[in-house]
C-alpha cells in the first residue's frame, strides 16, 4: 500500500495524480518482488528545504528525498505489514526540473517517485558510477513501462 499525503498548497498536485502515482509505486514494488507499505508526502520548497537541511546538511531544497525504515508498524489495523518507509517529494523542483529538460511534468513526478523508491530498496547513484549507472537503467526501465 502507498499511502500519499499532500502537504502542499491546494492545486500544486492532483488527486489524479495521486491515483496514477500510487499505481506506478506499486508496479515497481511488484517488479523488484517487495512487499510492504511506503509513505509519500510532497511538500514544498521550504520544507524540502529544512529537511534536506536537518537529514543531508544540504542548504536548498530537492526534488526527492527518502528514509528507509527497517520496522514493523504496530497499528492493529495493518499487523504485520513492513513499513518500507518514506519519501518527501517538492512537486515545485520537480515542476522546474521538467520545464529545464523539457520534459512532461506528471513523467518527471513520476520518475521521482521511481527514483524515492529504488533508494529506499538499497540503490545508491552516490557511491560509485556503477551504481548511479544501474540506479538510471532501472528508473528509464520502470518509466518505459508506464503510460505517458
Amino acid at each position: 500500500m502507498i499511502e500519499i499525503n499532500n502537504l502542499t498548497p491546494k492545486g500544486i498536485v492532483s488527486q489524479i495524480t495521486f491515483k496514477e502515482l500510487r499505481k506506478a509505486g506499486e508496479k515497481v514494488l511488484k517488479k523488484e518482488k517487495i512487499k510492504g507499505d511506503l509513505s509519500v508526502v510532497f511538500a514544498c520548497q521550504a520544507r524540502m528545504k529544512s529537511i534536506n537541511k536537518k537529514y543531508r546538511g544540504k542548504d536548498k531544497a530537492t526534488d526527492v528525498l527518502s528514509f528507509g525504515y527497517k520496522t514493523k508498524i504496530q497499528n492493529p489495523k495493518l499487523l504485520d505489514k513492513e513499513l518500507l518507509g518514506e519519501i518527501v517529494i517538492c512537486p515545485d523542483i520537480v515542476k522546474k526540473n521538467a520545464k529545464k529538460f523539457d520534459l512532461d511534468y506528471n513523467k518527471e513526478l513520476t520518475r521521482a517517485l521511481i527514483h524515492g523508491i529504488l533508494h529506499i530498496l538499497g540503490y545508491d547513484h552516490e557511491k560509485s558510477k556503477k551504481e548511479a549507472e544501474e540506479m538510471r537503467k532501472k528508473e528509464e526501465k520502470y518509466l518505459s513501462q508506464l503510460n505517458f
